[in-house]
């Protein structure tokens, strides 16, 4: 497994070091295609999600694992599948809570020579090389987000999915910031780039600054309830799915 983790991390390298043979070109974009494929696959039918995001390193017994363990058992309470990336801390407890309560345990697992292995709350997962295409499928299935303390990644995902909805790219689905003490240094900088200018007011409005599982949770379902409606997608088997 390291061997093929250290080829794929060098392929990566290479790609970024610049133009290389149209061959090997193609062959990346090809990879990546069939990356897309095999998510789509898994995650065609897995139903409405809420991403929770957060650090692979909290462990069990931290309070912020043990928040993202009731996360995941809120999530199923309302019948959403709690969907993670499917690694180790945040992501593991946040699946753990949803596979204990009974509800949809989803991980989209990246590969790393560290960290990342997939966590055994799963009960649906799939593993990716490459980052970005992680991270176009959990937002791809996605209404709300929780975002937990962590570290580079997470903040990563946090910045792309604000700016998904700030861009109207994706619909304005609410954000919840959890961890007050740890958030509002970022919070006041975002208050900071509004005094600048260089985005609005509105931009924030569906972020909730909290450390209140069930104050969160109202703050997801209230905005479902007023701007969507479910219904049951019909299962057609178009790529061989599962």
């Amino acid at each position: 497994m390291g061997d093929f983790v250290s080829k794929e991390i060098n392929e990566t390298i290479h790609f970024f070091e610049g133009p290389k043979p149209r061959l090997h070109e193609f062959h990346f974009a090809w990879r990546i295609l069939i990356e897309f494929i095999k998510g789509f696959r898994t995650l065609h039918f897995i139903g409405p999600c809420i991403t929770v995001f957060g650090s692979a390193r909290f462990k069990e017994g931290d309070e912020y694992y043990e928040a993202a363990r009731t996360f995941g058992k809120e999530i199923a309470a309302i019948k959403f599948t709690t969907l993670t990336g499917g690694g180790p801390g945040i992501m593991e407890a946040a699946n753990r809570g949803a596979f204990e309560a009974g509800g949809k345990s989803v991980g989209c697992n990246i590969k790393l020579p560290f960290e990342q292995s997939p966590n055994p709350y799963v009960q649906k997962s799939i593993t990716f090389h490459h980052f970005f295409v992680r991270k176009v499928l959990i937002v791809k299935y996605s209404y709300a987000f929780v975002i937990m303390p962590g570290g580079f990644g997470t903040m990563d995902e946090l910045f792309e999915t604000l700016t998904l909805i700030q861009t109207k790219t994706i619909k304005q689905f609410p954000v919840v910031l959890f961890g007050i003490a740890f958030h509002t240094p970022l919070l006041n900088f975002l208050i900071e780039m509004i005094n600048a200018g260089t985005i609005t007011k509105t931009d924030l409005d569906l972020i909730l600054l909290t450390d209140d599982v069930k104050e969160g949770m109202a703050h997801i379902t209230h905005y479902m309830k007023t701007n969507f409606s479910m219904a049951p997608r019909k299962k057609q088997w178009w790529l061989f799915e599962k």
